[in-house]
Formats: C-alpha cells, structure tokens, sequence
C-alpha cells in the first residue's frame, strides 16, 4: 500500500461502524463486506484527506485507484470513484486498461455506471481513437458491464451523443435477457429523449425492444405527457 493512502484507509477503519456495515453489504446482496460508513460522512472523511494531501498525481492514478479497488470494503471503491471524478478531465487514453480493469474488477452496478458515465464518458469524449479502439473491443465481449459500460458512456452527452453508436449499440444488445443489459438499453434511451425526443420515440417504434427496455425509454417522455396533459 502507498503511502499516500495510508492516512485515508487509517482514517477510514477509525470511523467503521458495525451496526451499519451488514445492512449495507445487504444492500449490495451481500457481495461485498462494507465498514458501515454512510456517505455523507465517507465523503466529509475524503474531503478531510484531500485537503491535507491534495490528489494524487495523474501518473499516478492507476496505482492509487487499483490499491483501493483491491481492499476489501466497499467504501474504498467509492473513495477510488471520487478520486477519478475529480482528476477525470487530466485523464488520457493511457488510463484506458486501468479504466477496463476496474469495470471487470469487483463488478456492479454502483461502480460500473459511474465509471461509464464519468471516467469513461470524460476520456472518451476528449480522445475519440481511445473510444473507438475500447468500444470496438467491449460492445462484442462477453462481460456485461463492458457492454453496459458502451452503453451508458453517453449518458452525458446531450447533444454531443453519437446517435449512430449509441443505437448500433443497442441493437446488438436486444436479444440480450440479462437484466443490467436491458436496464442500460432503457436508460441509455431516457437520457437522448431528453435531448431528441422525436429521435428515440421513432428508433422505439421501428426497433423489437424488450417490454421492460421500451417503458425504461419511454418513462421520462411519459410523465412530460402526464404533465402537461396530454
């Protein structure tokens, strides 16, 4: 362990609460042991860390963001995540197979979607080679929070998303049953409405979507309805 951690993972074991830590492991069905720090006072102990030791160094982000992701408790994956956020835009391609390490590693959807909307959303939009080569790897693999992770990293994007990938991407993706696949696919969809909505309401009618991925993609657009009356 550097040396750099040290005082946050000291600080962090001092604050542990047993009554809180299995509810939260619960939570997580029980994939991950948990040191019973609630948010709101994870992140006041983070910010506490930084002030005194400043951000690590971008070189020396993939160190710091694997040490974290291999202890045990889930908190320190969160600190890693907050870490990355706020060094994010320093981030380059070379981040890229650390950044797929950590998709792989430990995987559910509490780290995988930030990783996807931030760090990966963050260095693809600013290195479009870097996308291309990571995406056209992931979108054909196996491992579902790759996939989930080139569905979801325009999350952000508005009207910067490329329309043509993300929907390429999705219809590789109908026959897929597994659940955080469909999920991504309704979500992914939800966000665009709200940029084109004329764009998603049309790719919806002329695409075999499953029933739970079409109400996930239409949910937003429905409740606008339901507002003003329509």
């Amino acid at each position: 362990m550097s040396s750099y951690l040290q005082p946050l993972i000291e600080s962090m074991a001092g604050a542990a609460d047993v009554q809180n830590a299995q509810p939260m492991a619960a939570y997580l069905r029980d994939q991950f042991p948990c040191l019973g720090i609630k948010s709101p006072q994870r992140r006041e102990l983070l910010r506490a860390f930084l002030k005194e030791y400043g951000l690590p160094a971008v070189g020396e982000m993939p160190l710091v963001a694997r040490e974290l992701w291999e202890l045990p408790e889930r908190e320190h994956q969160y600190n890693a995540l907050d870490i990355l956020r706020r060094q994010q835009k320093k981030l380059g391609p070379d981040f890229v197979p650390t950044l797929e390490w950590l998709v792989t590693t430990k995987s559910w959807w509490d780290t995988v979607d930030a990783l996807a909307s931030n760090t990966a959303g963050t260095i693809f939009a600013n290195y479009a080679e870097a996308r291309d080569t990571a995406v056209q790897r992931w979108r054909f693999v196996e491992n579902i929070w790759l996939r989930r992770t080139t569905l979801l990293f325009q999350l952000k994007y508005r009207d910067k998303t490329d329309v043509p990938l993300l929907f390429s991407l999705i219809e590789e993706n109908l026959e897929d049953k597994e659940f955080f696949i469909q999920k991504a696919i309704g979500w992914s969809l939800r966000e665009y409405s709200k940029t084109d909505e004329t764009a998603v309401r049309d790719f919806v009618a002329r695409t075999d979507l499953s029933p739970f991925a079409e109400r996930e993609a239409l949910k937003w657009l429905k409740r606008q309805e339901g507002r003003n009356g329509q």
